[in-house]
């Protein structure tokens, strides 16, 4: 399988370097030639230093044996009229753009399939729904939810359960006492499948399958309840601010605050929700915490472009006595980061937009996809119909691959945690966890 991909930044290098991992034959196109050396010196694949407007670099990349085309360059107009020059001059069935401007997505000629464009991604707007599924789940800690069973991925650093350290994953569960699976460990830079007889390390991140009640009960026993988020603020009135805010509104039944520092913004905002309390004030002058009682609200939400500041605002907002908190993080490398100085939740719209554009590049059964541990695994949800590989036999017989596991299992609208002594029948959802190493097997397996 060819794909294309236009545009190196910070999406299109994590992508290719998916893609790369997984053995696809990918090509990058990249106009700028400082960022073209740095991926043909960095990923093991084709690169073109050139323009994806101009059909001879389009061909020189091997445009004509293409199956995916994916523009996610900074320039919304150029991913679109690349889309459309490739829809006009070659059979590439499938093209996706990434478009940030809302005006153009919520635009007739978009609904319309545009330029030839198959499938559009908007990071703003992946990011502020993943916000309000948090939201919606007690903003607890990270949360990966999925479409067609009733589980989550949650994950709970151990920095700040000191009473399990040095105890097993078999001691975890006898304490707790509540059907769930410890899916993964991370350790540091680590990733580690755990078995039952793993010794849990204080500065683990142990990630945690579980039906969401399931989890309200489990965050009860090690001492952190969920709460109902009626007052909450948000910080930043952007597009996934207004985004945020907008559903929040629509839910009802909460007290909603949101500090802007550009007036014009401010007041847009106030007319359309005259509800909410709208300040125009910079959440960087120390006296807003004091004078709007800041530590007064159930939740803070840091959507502001600056991740820095997001950053330390929520932490300085927990410190004060803000209960929860959630930042917008832009880079990558700070999503780690956040979780280990005391965040609750980090959103990444890149990530959002990675994971978005993986589960459209993925064939066959696959449903979702989800990227973790930085790009080292993977999450996907596999529906299973007439595999006679699978069909009766229980999962202790399937050959895994390395660092993989089965977490979950939707029949009938029954969520199952399963062991080895589980037998798979056709109509069942799967839920896998596995290394990015693997993840051609695991297709393999639950593909055939």
């Amino acid at each position: 399988m060819k794909i294309i991909i236009v545009g190196a930044g910070a999406v299109g290098y994590q992508i290719a370097n998916h893609l790369i991992l997984e053995n696809k034959d990918v090509v990058v196109i990249e106009k700028d030639p400082a960022r073209a050396k740095f991926v043909n010196n960095n990923l093991d694949c084709f690169v073109v230093c050139g323009s994806s407007t101009c059909v001879d670099d389009l061909i020189d990349a091997g445009i004509k044996d293409a199956e995916f085309f994916i523009c996610v360059t900074e320039s919304d107009e150029v991913n679109m009229i690349s889309c459309g020059i490739v829809s006009s001059e070659f059979n590439v069935p499938n093209k996706i753009a990434r478009i940030r401007n809302l005006n153009y997505i919520d635009s007739k000629i978009i609904s319309e399939k545009f330029l030839g464009i198959d499938y559009i991604v908007n990071p703003e707007t992946e990011a502020a729904e993943q916000i309000i599924k948090t939201i919606e789940s007690g903003a607890l800690s990270d949360l990966v939810s999925f479409q067609n069973i009733d589980v989550q991925i949650r994950n709970i650093n151990m920095a700040g359960y000191p009473g399990f350290a040095g105890k097993t994953i078999k001691d975890l569960k006898t304490e707790i006492d509540n059907d769930f699976l410890v899916a993964a460990i991370r350790r540091k830079n680590e990733l580690i499948i755990p078995f039952g007889n793993t010794v849990i390390n204080p500065e683990d991140i142990v990630y945690i399958v579980a039906e969401h009640l399931t989890f309200e009960k489990i965050f009860v026993k090690i001492g952190n309840a969920k709460e109902n988020l009626r007052k909450i603020i948000i910080v930043g009135g952007g597009k996934i601010g207004t985004a945020v805010l907008d559903k929040l509104v629509e839910s009802g039944n909460r007290q909603l605050a949101i500090i802007e520092s550009d007036y014009d913004i401010c007041k847009k905002i106030s007319e359309k929700y005259p509800d909410v309390l709208v300040l125009n004030a910079d959440i960087r002058d120390e006296q807003i915490f004091d004078i709007e009682n800041i530590a007064g609200y159930d939740l803070i939400v840091m959507i502001t472009n600056n991740e820095e500041l997001n950053i330390l605002s929520a932490i300085y907002a927990k410190k004060l006595g803000t209960h929860r908190a959630i930042s917008l993080v832009i880079n990558n490398n700070y999503l780690h980061l956040s979780t280990q100085l005391g965040i609750d939740s980090a959103i990444s719209p890149k990530v959002s937009s990675v994971n978005t554009i993986l589960k459209h590049i993925r064939k066959g059964n696959v449903r979702t996809v989800f990227s973790i541990f930085d790009g080292k695994a993977e999450i996907s949800e596999f529906f299973i119909s007439d595999q006679e590989n699978l069909i009766n036999k229980p999962i202790k017989s399937i050959q895994m691959p390395p660092n993989s596991l089965i977490i979950g299992i939707s029949r009938n609208g029954k969520n199952i945690i399963p062991d080895g002594n589980f037998s798979i029948q056709p109509g069942d959802v799967i839920l896998t966890i596995t290394s990015k190493e693997s993840i051609n097997k695991i297709e393999k397996i639950f593909n055939s």
